[in-house]
């Protein structure tokens, strides 16, 4: 069989908060594919429902894919169309996605990512740091390897990303104020989109400073300036 008669994976980003984000293309595949896995089915049971949307739709999360992404390239294989989605963004970037994408290609089936909402993409213009070098470095460890991975971005001269929990967010910006010292440079974005959206810059210290005084809550951008010298 040839790839144009296999199934195809759609990775379809979904709104970071405002459901009016989600795209026109997107609203078409997910009424056209014959099955939609969801991080949680009950957090995209809400967008469909916004969408008018009744499509099956299957569990795969970080916990099960390996398991169910056998069962699914096997559908890919027999000719359907899915969509993959996660809670909220686009999936594979800090969610769970990268390993079912790996197995449809090794499997010789097409997968299609569609443009979409991105959160580091609005904090880092947000941030006004500069944006033309970047890395993404994702979610810190939460213990294990945490400090050494401070200790190796010293020197990066590039801007750096890093998603973050509110539970964590002062405690995080603690750490790398120690290891990058108090006046550098940085952004803390959250609830983007949302009705809440903040987004507030500042040195490390002014942060830690700020952040310490109030309660957090929503899902965290933190932008860090690079090093300068």
């Amino acid at each position: 069989m040839s790839m144009e008669e296999y199934g195809k994976l759609y990775v379809v980003p979904t709104p970071i908060g405002n459901l009016e984000d989600i795209t026109l293309r997107a609203i078409k595949v997910l009424k056209e594919v014959e099955l939609i896995l969801a991080e949680d089915t009950r957090k995209t049971g809400i967008l469909l429902k916004h969408l008018e949307i009744q499509k099956q739709v299957f569990s795969h999360h970080s916990f099960n894919e390996h398991k169910t992404s056998k069962s699914i390239v096997e559908r890919l294989l027999s000719g359907n169309t899915i969509a993959l989605v996660s809670d909220a963004g686009t999936p594979v970037i800090s969610d769970p996605g990268f390993f079912l994408v790996r197995e449809c290609l090794e499997n010789g089936i097409n997968v299609e990512c569609l443009p979409g909402p991105t959160a580091f993409v609005p904090a880092l213009v947000n941030s006004g740091l500069p944006a033309d070098r970047f890395t993404f470095e994702g979610f810190l460890p939460h213990k294990k390897g945490r400090s050494k991975r401070i200790e190796g971005l010293k020197e990066e001269d590039r801007t750096m990303v890093f998603y973050e929990s509110p539970f964590r967010l002062v405690k995080t910006l603690e750490q790398l104020k120690e290891a990058f010292g108090s006046e550098r440079r940085a952004s803390v974005s959250r609830e983007l989109s949302k009705l809440y959206e903040e987004n507030v810059q500042g040195t490390l210290e002014e942060l830690v400073t700020y952040f310490s005084s109030k309660t957090v809550k929503g899902e965290i951008v933190l932008v860090v300036e690079g090093c300068k010298n």
